[in-house]
């Protein structure tokens, strides 16, 4: 009986045999052991394992770097949450979230770190991925994002002038407007790739819908009503899509305080401008209105001096830091003209995906009145 129970039977899994051994091996209260069914440290290490990432710099140049996770972490100043987001295994909604030194950007295909002086992407063959980082390279190389911005960031005169000029045309033209930041250069290519990803697969399903709804009512079968439910399916799944991006867009819109948390050039900007401006006041005295290069020495101050300078310093940066807070979120139209523009896109994407739904509520309304219909005529012949 026991052979012809092992030829029929297939052979058990080696995880299987492991775990019985495991269990009939296992020793009393006394002397407990760990179980040893999951290799925990193994799938720790496999996480915190070495990861090859693109990185794009501010002048269109890309490289491939090894990085693990928690050098990723320090290098950006994110938590783990944020990476967890961008981990292709894991299925996140579209996100996007301004940070103190980083944007963390979930939309669609694209996943990627942008900073102030760089963009981060895990290394895929996605084409999507790859043409970002084209299309990104492109921009960037065609006006030098940096230069531009050190220029306006001296000259507020034109700044301004070229605030007031700006458009829809500057957003949807070939190359972002030139008073664009590094970071929203990069943030613009990502919303465009995925606003235009959608968009495609929502025009593609236009062109598959309509025939097939139109010859639903024309000839009713269980091929075609089978054809229209995975239709119907698929509709659903992109408008929950295409929803979210849309809700993300408008979020962001309504939250000055989370759009100004996105400036990261200004922000570099000024701690580089206040640690500068900290160490000259720290290098040297003026004294009756004369500079004296004379290093200022925390040892020979007195106790109370150390400590009204400290004092000083803290209230000085404190009232720095909330005057370009409030500026920042007066001078924020960059960015909220920015996703103004492809919030109009999404939800153009989105009345298409409602309106080819209302088409296949019609028809199937159709098809019931047919339905019900032939029933009666049969009910009536029999």
């Amino acid at each position: 009986m026991a052979d012809l129970k092992e030829r029929l039977l297939p052979p058990k899994p080696a995880s299987a045999i492991n775990l019985r051994e495991a269990i009939n091996n296992r020793p009393s209260a006394s002397g407990r052991v760990p179980f040893q069914g999951v290799d925990v440290l193994g799938l720790k290490k496999r996480g915190q394992g070495l990861r090859s990432w693109i990185r794009v710099d501010s002048s269109g140049n890309s490289q491939i770097i090894e990085v693990d996770k928690f050098t990723m972490m320090r290098r950006c100043d994110l938590p783990a949450r944020d990476l967890r987001l961008l981990d292709p295994l894991f299925v996140y909604p579209s996100t996007i979230l301004g940070r103190e030194k980083a944007i963390v950007v979930n939309l669609e295909q694209i996943r990627c770190i942008i900073t102030a002086d760089e963009v981060l992407l895990l290394n895929s063959l996605d084409s999507y991925v790859l043409q970002y980082v084209v299309e990104l390279q492109r921009r960037l190389k065609a006006t030098g994002v940096d230069e531009v911005w050190q220029n306006d960031a001296n000259h507020g005169a034109d700044l301004n002038r070229r605030r007031g000029s700006r458009n829809f045309d500057n957003v949807f033209g070939n190359t972002s407007p030139d008073y664009l930041p590094f970071e929203f250069r990069a943030l613009e290519v990502a919303l465009e790739a995925a606003c235009t990803f959608l968009d495609s697969q929502a025009a593609e399903l236009e062109i598959e819908a309509y025939p097939l709804l139109d010859e639903l009512t024309s000839k009713i079968s269980t091929l075609n009503l089978e054809r229209v439910r995975r239709l119907k399916s698929r509709l659903v799944a992109l408008t929950r899509r295409v929803q979210k991006v849309r809700d993300e867009i408008e979020q962001l819109m309504d939250d000055d305080g989370d759009m100004a948390e996105m400036y990261l050039t200004e922000k570099k900007m000024r701690m580089e401008s206040f640690v500068y401006g900290d160490q000259s006041v720290t290098g040297y005295r003026s004294i009756d209105g004369a500079s004296i290069s004379a290093p200022v020495s925390p040892v020979s101050s007195p106790p109370e001096t150390r400590r009204l300078e400290k004092s000083l310093s803290i209230a000085r940066s404190r009232h720095e830091s909330m005057r370009s807070s409030e500026s920042t979120t007066e001078n924020i139209e960059e960015l909220e003209m920015l996703l103004e523009a492809y919030f109009v896109v999404i939800d153009s994407t989105l009345n298409k995906l409602t309106s080819l739904k209302e088409y296949i509520d019609d028809t199937e309304d159709f098809i019931n009145i047919q339905l019900v219909f032939m029933c009666r005529i049969m009910y009536v012949i029999s």
